[in-house]
């Protein structure tokens, strides 16, 4: 199966070369999207100069700055790949992790594979209020969703192309998370969780999800449990 990882990207000058040679030399992707998201920071100038030098990257571009989900959505609607992995551009997920994140999928067990970040994976032990915010979040989806998921908000998700891009997703910032959860367990698709090392980093490093937008986490949650 070939495999479509998506990355969206705004203003991760620092460390977007490095992720794509993470990506390139687990020698697993089949194509690469990445897809700036209007960037402002000299991003773009570096992604163009890397796409003319690699094949297997295909490079959108956001005029503007629409959010994260939006830049998701672009992504997965380009994908051609067999199978689609969000992959965050900021060195937070390790695409060592790749292969464990297929098994479930190669072994017929699973449509769609989460990572986990709290199933006992190597991680730096650091933000613990935003563990606590995520852990909440996961909770609240098992109540309202009859699940036992460990990591709802986590970015490691791997899908079977024809179930992401047959969802219809709204997401414009980071509520991407809960709403694709949301919609991939009321439809009742096999889901799969396997642990995936974790190095966040803090607020002072560039890091842009907020307290708002666990505010509007909930708010998916609770309205994608009732529309869809």
């Amino acid at each position: 199966m070939k495999l479509s990882v998506v990355i969206p990207v705004y203003n991760e000058r620092e460390t977007i070369a490095e992720i794509l040679r993470r990506v390139t030399r687990v020698r697993l992707a089949s194509e690469i999207v990445v897809v700036d998201d209007g960037s402002t920071d000299g991003t773009r100038q570096v992604l163009k100069q890397l796409a003319r030098r690699r094949s297997r990257l295909r490079l959108i571009l956001h005029e503007r700055n629409r959010g994260k989900g939006a830049a998701v959505r672009t992504g997965i609607a380009a994908a051609r790949g067999d199978l689609v992995l969000i992959q965050d551009a900021d060195l937070e997920y390790d695409p060592r992790d790749y292969r464990a994140l297929l098994a479930p999928i190669e072994e017929g067990l699973a449509d769609v594979v989460f990572g986990s970040r709290f199933l006992g994976g190597a991680r730096r032990p650091t933000m613990f209020w935003h563990m606590i915010a995520n852990k909440m979040l996961t909770l609240m989806t098992n109540v309202l969703y009859n699940s036992i998921l460990s990591d709802m908000e986590t970015g490691y998700k791997l899908f079977r192309r024809e179930i992401i891009q047959g969802i219809p997703l709204r997401a414009r910032r980071f509520e991407f998370e809960p709403e694709v959860t949301a919609k991939l367990l009321t439809r009742h698709v096999r889901i799969f969780e396997v642990p995936i090392s974790f190095n966040p980093r803090e607020y002072s490093e560039g890091k842009k999800i907020g307290l708002w937008d666990a505010f509007e986490a909930v708010w998916a949650l609770l309205k994608y449990r009732f529309v869809d």
